[in-house]
């Protein structure tokens, strides 16, 4: 069932909507990281997502590298993966501030491959998280607008 009215769908809302979803992915990936259920890269992703896509609760692929046709390809198989197996799916602008939250920037240095991130679920709390509530609420919100795969920039901090 979609709950979304016209005015939630465009303007000022939309924006202050998209930076509070991206202020929740936020605290999803800094809660998820020290748990160890957050997984990196596109062939770890898709290892991942091959043992146990039951455990996955959400995927995030960049939108910065969108001329790279091989990883278009990869995202294309990612997606069709995750929504056939109802795993939400997020396309993230800035990958160095994702970089940057999971801790693989290094002072001078280039951030980490996170052209595809899992977050995976836990034994402990995470699931019941307000945070990765908001998200998939949002996933799910768009998906009722036939966005499948919504994008999200993250700001720079």
């Amino acid at each position: 069932m979609c709950n979304m009215t016209f005015e939630e769908t465009g303007g000022e809302n939309s924006v202050e909507r998209m930076d509070s979803v991206a202020q929740a992915l936020e605290e999803v990936l800094s809660s998820a990281l020290p748990q160890g259920c957050i997984t990196v890269g596109v062939y770890e992703a898709a290892k991942s997502l091959n043992a146990d896509p039951d455990n996955v609760v959400l995927c995030l692929l960049a939108t910065d590298d969108e001329e790279d046709v091989a990883l278009q390809i990869h995202f294309t198989l990612i997606q069709a993966f995750c929504c056939e197996n109802d795993i939400n799916i997020l396309r993230v602008g800035n990958m160095w501030r994702l970089a940057e939250i999971l801790g693989g920037v290094k002072p001078g240095g280039e951030p980490m491959d996170v052209h595809c991130v899992l977050v995976t679920n836990p034994q402990s709390a995470l699931w019941k998280d307000p945070a990765l509530s908001k998200v998939n609420r949002f996933c799910r919100d768009c998906r009722c607008l036939d966005q499948w795969v919504p994008v999200i920039n993250l700001p720079d901090r």
